[in-house]
């Protein structure tokens, strides 16, 4: 099975007039590795965690920046320092916000890269094929928004048949609570056209527990 790309710099994080906690490191690269998982083809990621008031009066001491580039010369960046409200808000929540402030920025720019915004809205791609057990009549979708994975079954594609999907393929599709987890329903391919970056299919030895 061919292997995701990964960073081709590690990551780096920049501590600024404020202390190194085990904590707050394993949760800036649990965030990483997450936009890792939705978008595997960063070239490198640097986080700065800074304390930049010691005393504001209204807001948060801290200021958290995220730069992240990909190919093409792309750069995303984000600068993230809450400027209202008396209480101030945790660290580990600023770090969390800023952090989806990037995934939003990533879903943004990797919809654009990949042709995905459609004139209307019915024809919006809102997942992406990125597994699938032929054999066994189902399959999996990686949803653009959030990253997550979502089953499906043969009988769920309702605008071609099962055996002409490919991974890769981009889709829309309902989605609702199986007794497995999320499950999509009325999966409709929108766009045929096969991506590179997603991962290949694995084998039917690689089935995941837990789905029939």
């Amino acid at each position: 099975m061919q292997e995701s790309n990964t960073m081709q710099i590690p990551p780096e994080i920049t501590y600024r007039n404020i202390t190194k906690t085990e904590a707050i490191d394993s949760l800036i690269r649990e965030k990483i590795a997450k936009l890792e998982k939705f978008c595997n083809y960063m070239n490198s990621c640097h986080v700065v965690v800074e304390k930049a008031h010691e005393n504001p009066e209204s807001g948060s001491p801290h200021r958290i920046s995220i730069d992240i580039t990909i190919p093409h010369g792309r750069e995303i960046a984000v600068g993230y320092n809450p400027d209202k409200g008396k209480q101030y808000p945790p660290l580990e929540a600023v770090i969390r916000d800023a952090f989806e402030a990037a995934r939003r920025q990533l879903v943004g720019l990797t919809t654009e890269q990949q042709g995905e915004v459609k004139t209307h809205p019915e024809q919006e791609m809102g997942a992406v094929i990125t597994k699938l057990f032929s054999e066994q009549g189902y399959g999996f979708l990686k949803e653009i928004s959030t990253g997550k994975e979502v089953y499906f079954h043969r009988n769920s594609v309702t605008n071609q048949s099962f055996e002409q999907l490919e991974v890769g393929n981009g889709v829309r599709f309902k989605e609702t609570e199986g007794e497995m987890g999320p499950q999509a329903t009325t999966v409709q391919v929108v766009d045929k056209q096969s991506s590179p970056r997603i991962e290949s299919v694995p084998s039917a030895a690689e089935k995941p527990l837990g789905w029939n």
